[in-house]
């Protein structure tokens, strides 16, 4: 049998950080979009009827508490109109307790979960399936790990909603214990919350994965994105899963390395040559961030160089992470101004590299009369 894992969906995204509001609008409708085409994908995939997760929706369906109409009903028709497949729906912390439009009852084919761990099983003479799922909350996740018991006889797939405990929770999602979660007995757990698409050993059984978003919304949202396509083998009692890029725009953080170049024009066709050697795709999101290290008496002009990309792609940012390389040799027998202004500033103890590259820089830009902000 086939499950999908989806997560992050964000459905009603403003997309108003890094697009005009034309291309916001546009981009909200494709987000819509992919969620349909998803569905789409499964219907020809031929899922079980008895057996598919028509989304196993880990939370952030939504990504504001006021839904429109558009998105309420779309994802409702798109469960409604599917009674054969099972839709298990957990909360993330951008969505609202249940997304229902005005009226509306809740489809028998949609399974929910709260705040204490809920399990809904499908069985047939070989094994059973058991999903199990709880809303994580500063109430409960201490005891979470501890609360839950599978039977190993059975296929366990679990889902939860949060940040794995390896890194600092963010956006006041509560922590996922991994840790704790070894040897319980998980064939898959299924996590949401984490945008870009990640798989892990979880113990010698089973694996976490956080399948991502399904589309990219920002500069900060980079790789390839899709949703992850589950092949639950109940005779063998094993769990596939398999990364299906699915993203109608992707995006892309590439760093261009400009130490050699003197001037914009230079960093022009730096840029231009990465891009070629990346082959970027025309409809996508990309930030180009400059890097390495640029002479103090090289120049660049961001604002020129992000007016001068902004058509060649569908949205694009030009950053700059570079550092200042100084040959203070050159500065020991100057006598003029700007040769005293360095060693002065070289000789000072109390400030790092950094702090003297820094000011070293500004200093002799306002030396030869360029204003500085």
């Amino acid at each position: 049998m086939k499950l999908i894992h989806c997560a992050d969906l964000h459905l009603d995204s403003s997309m108003t950080t890094h697009l005009t509001k034309e291309k916001a609008k546009e981009r909200k409708a494709e987000l819509l979009a992919s969620f349909n085409r998803m569905m789409e994908y499964a219907d020809r995939e031929n899922v079980s009827a008895v057996f598919f997760l028509g989304g196993l929706i880990a939370g952030d369906l939504f990504d504001r508490k006021n839904i429109s109409a558009t998105a309420r009903n779309a994802v409702y028709h798109a469960i409604s109109t599917r009674p054969e497949m099972t839709f298990y729906y957990l909360k993330g912390n951008h969505d609202v307790r249940l997304f229902l439009p005005n009226g509306k009852e809740c489809p028998e084919n949609l399974k929910l979960f709260g705040e204490e761990w809920t399990a809904y099983v499908q069985a047939d003479e070989r094994c059973r399936l058991v999903i199990s799922g709880v809303e994580l909350c500063e109430e409960n996740h201490a005891l979470i790990a501890n609360s839950l018991t599978l039977n190993r006889e059975d296929v366990n797939i679990v889902m939860l909603h949060g940040q794995e405990a390896e890194y600092a929770a963010q956006d006041k999602a509560e922590v996922v214990p991994l840790r704790d979660l070894r040897g319980k007995g998980i064939d898959y757990l299924a996590l949401g919350h984490v945008h870009g698409y990640k798989k892990e050993t979880l113990d010698s059984r089973g694996e976490y994965c956080y399948p991502g978003c399904l589309e990219c919304r920002g500069f900060d949202e980079y790789g390839e994105h899709g949703f992850v396509l589950l092949d639950v083998d109940l005779e063998e009692k094993t769990v596939a899963s398999e990364f299906i890029p699915f993203a109608l725009r992707n995006g892309h953080y590439v760093e261009v390395d400009v130490s050699d170049c003197m001037s914009t024009a230079e960093i022009m066709d730096a840029i231009n040559e990465t891009a070629k050697k990346e082959h970027l795709p025309h409809e996508d999101f990309v930030k180009f961030v400059l890097v390495g290290e640029m002479a103090l008496a090289s120049e660049k002009d961001l604002d020129y160089l992000n007016q001068w990309i902004q058509d060649d792609y569908y949205t694009v940012k030009v950053t700059d992470k570079t550092k200042i390389r100084i040959d203070y040799e050159d500065y020991q027998n100057d006598a003029s101004l700007r040769g005293e202004f360095v060693r002065l500033v070289q000789a000072d103890e109390k400030l790092s590299d950094e702090e003297k590259a820094q000011m070293i820089q500004y200093g002799i830009r306002a030396l030869e009369g360029e204003e500085i902000e």
